[in-house]
């Protein structure tokens, strides 16, 4: 009897790792804004209001294009059902200003601002009467 539950723990536990090797995302795959971004931020929205988080706001940078790039997932009730979501990026001047709202299932977005040498601001919105907005962030 031993031998037979050792037998099948075994056999489920060779079966949940392949499993889990066949659907890893692989290394090399693209994130929302690119292969060459990397996440540099990601901020809660909602939680001061609400007391539960309404949506994410994530933002990435890459080396190789000089570019910041920003994404606004809804989240909690908002997360994966069609509502209002938005996300507006630019230099902390102000200019090169870039947004994308509507309503949208997974998120809004990517947004994109050369910065070289400067800072960012950055909001996101989800639902339309709940945002972040970070001034003078991400310099570089």
């Amino acid at each position: 009897m031993r031998t037979r539950k050792l037998a099948t723990l075994l056999a489920g536990a060779a079966l949940a790792s392949t499993t889990l090797v066949a659907g890893a995302t692989p290394a090399s795959a693209a994130g929302p804004c690119g292969s060459s971004y990397t996440r540099v931020g990601v901020y809660n929205i909602g939680i001061e209001k609400y007391g539960y988080r309404t949506g994410i706001l994530e933002v990435y940078y890459s080396s190789s294009t000089g570019k910041n790039c920003a994404l606004t997932y809804g989240d909690g009730p908002y997360a994966n059902t069609t509502s209002w979501k938005g996300v507006t990026i630019s230099r902390g001047d102000g200019s090169g200003k870039d947004t994308d709202a509507d309503n949208y299932k997974y998120y809004a977005g990517p947004v994109y601002v050369s910065a070289p040498g400067q800072c960012i601001d950055v909001e996101g919105i989800s639902p339309s009467w709940t945002s972040v907005k970070l001034n003078n962030v991400h310099c570089g």
